[in-house]
């Protein structure tokens, strides 16, 4: 993972390297959630900085963003997983030519009440949990408290990336409460000290309870190395190798002291 890590980070330093002649116009943005609040500081210091350029930004999460590149309709597509092999052929189907460039890293935490005592946790326990195995906390050494799992909706490519590294390509029990963002996991499971549920890094806040998974903190040092056992790349997608107003905004946000310090800003683990 470390090595993928820095193949992407290689990547991004390359791309800064280049330069386009600043165009007036309009840029949109679309895709995941997880990418939302790095997007939303970085856009609002960007168009400061670039008044003549427009950004408008949407959230819906990855597998819609992707869509939208897909059908033409955003020029940058957020994303917190990679681009699928039947995406790309639909993509050029289409006459679209998705390239991929990472623009930060992040962990996806477990998350329960802070009145919850539990404070460990193992990528076992997390499996027979949202299968729907392990049903009270009382079983893996928190209260006795019948548990009510959290999880992301289909088209998250935070979902998809907990179905590939927690639940190996298992299916979360249908008793679990969909939610349709981030955000939305961290309001559920901050008002039901029987929840339990899993979000970005840069959503952790005091109202929610931080979990280790088999023994280690998610925090920049682990994600960076790869030790913390959900870590990913987080993506922007464009058509072709991007130019003019995209090529500046994507040269911003690999910036290391434009673009990367709003990812550390935003809370999640920066390239550099």
């Amino acid at each position: 993972m470390k090595t993928q890590f820095s193949i992407f980070a290689f990547v991004a330093a390359a791309l800064i390297l280049l330069t386009t002649a600043a165009t007036a116009g309009n840029l949109v943005i679309k895709g995941s959630t997880t990418v939302l609040p790095i997007s939303q500081i970085a856009i609002e210091a960007y168009m400061k900085a670039h008044p003549e350029v427009n950004i408008s930004l949407s959230g819906g999460g990855s597998s819609n963003g992707i869509k939208a590149l897909i059908d033409g309709s955003t020029d940058i597509a957020n994303a917190s997983r990679f681009i699928k092999s039947k995406e790309v052929s639909l993509a050029h189907g289409n006459g679209i030519y998705p390239v991929p460039f990472a623009i930060a890293y992040d962990s996806i935490i477990p998350v329960v009440h802070p009145s919850n005592n539990l404070s460990a946790i193992t990528l076992a326990q997390l499996k027979d949990i949202y299968k729907g195995k392990i049903t009270n906390f009382k079983d893996i050494g928190g209260p006795d408290l019948k548990i009510v799992i959290c999880s992301r909706d289909t088209s998250s490519g935070t979902y998809e990336t907990w179905e590939k590294k927690v639940m190996n390509k298992e299916r979360v029990t249908p008793r679990a409460q969909v939610m349709a963002s981030n955000g939305a996991i961290v309001q559920a499971v901050s008002k039901n000290k029987h929840g339990i549920g899993y979000i970005g890094i840069g959503y952790l806040n005091d109202s929610v309870r931080p979990l280790t998974v088999n023994g280690v903190t998610g925090s920049k040092e682990t994600t960076l190395n790869g030790t913390f056992p959900i870590s990913r790349p987080l993506f922007m997608f464009t058509n072709g190798w991007p130019k003019d107003d995209t090529l500046n905004f994507v040269n911003y946000m690999l910036h290391p002291d434009k673009g990367q310090k709003h990812v550390e800003k935003s809370g999640y683990v920066p390239l550099y």
